[in-house]
């Protein structure tokens, strides 16, 4: 309940945040007034079910890790990669239904927001997520793994809570990003979290084309993480002994 009001009261302060910069530049980034209120209460919508600024998965992780524990994960019969997975999806599907659903009903309630009247865009949209939540997932399952070497997490910590609030679109719309640099962000993977479910629910983008960036990161990221795995337990040191 805690969270549902938190991120209703910030949605209520970034809409007229924007609200006002929209007054001056209409069509920012291409959107209007109403796709730009609609992208922020999706932004609170999606902000915990992807872990954006991190607390998912790869918390309890990299305190595994730090402890030593992660030997007992490494000894059970599954795969230590996909075992987190399926963990971080179950807790994304809880935060959306928890907390991401209420403070979006309410946006479409009490604001005007350009959402679509068939159902073919919000099935598009429902695809986007779940590959939103794999990138999510992978990427914090890189940060986590990095503690084999350091030992403690609170410093990537602080970085990918730095990197995922700005890179995912969290402060603004990617799209909003003027230049070369506006062009390197819309292509990190950070993207394929908020703005591409954003552009394909809101018709801005062909969504076979989201799926496709969204796909390759997701495979990209995991088979990262999969190689810094194994680079990681060829020799595992267990913190204290």
């Amino acid at each position: 309940m805690a969270g549902v009001f938190t991120n209703t009261v910030f949605g209520v302060i970034l809409v007229y945040t924007y609200l006002a910069l929209w007054d001056e530049k209409p069509h920012l980034g291409g959107y209007d007034q109403a796709q730009a209120v609609t992208y922020v209460w999706l932004g609170q919508c999606l902000y915990a079910t992807l872990a954006i600024q991190g607390g998912g998965a790869e918390k309890d992780l990299m305190e595994r890790i730090r402890t030593g524990e992660i030997a007992v994960d490494l000894y059970r019969p599954a795969d230590l990669q996909l075992w987190w997975l399926a963990g971080d999806v179950g807790r994304a599907l809880f935060q959306m239904l928890g907390r991401g659903v209420v403070p979006f009903a309410f946006g479409a309630v009490f604001f005007p927001m350009a959402l679509p009247t068939s159902v073919t865009p919000w099935a598009a949209f429902v695809v986007t997520l779940l590959l939103a939540t794999v990138v999510s997932f992978a990427l914090r399952y890189l940060v986590a793994l990095s503690v084999f070497w350091l030992m403690d997490g609170m410093g990537v910590n602080q970085v990918l809570m730095i990197t995922g609030i700005f890179f995912s679109g969290m402060v603004l719309p990617l799209n909003a990003f003027p230049g070369v640099f506006g062009d390197i962000v819309r292509v990190l993977p950070w993207a394929a979290q908020i703005q591409m479910p954003a552009d394909v629910l809101m018709g801005e983008t062909d969504p076979l084309g989201a799926f496709a960036f969204q796909a390759a990161w997701a495979v990209a990221l995991l088979a990262a993480g999969r190689l810094l795995q194994s680079a990681a337990t060829r020799r595992v040191v267990v913190q204290g002994g």
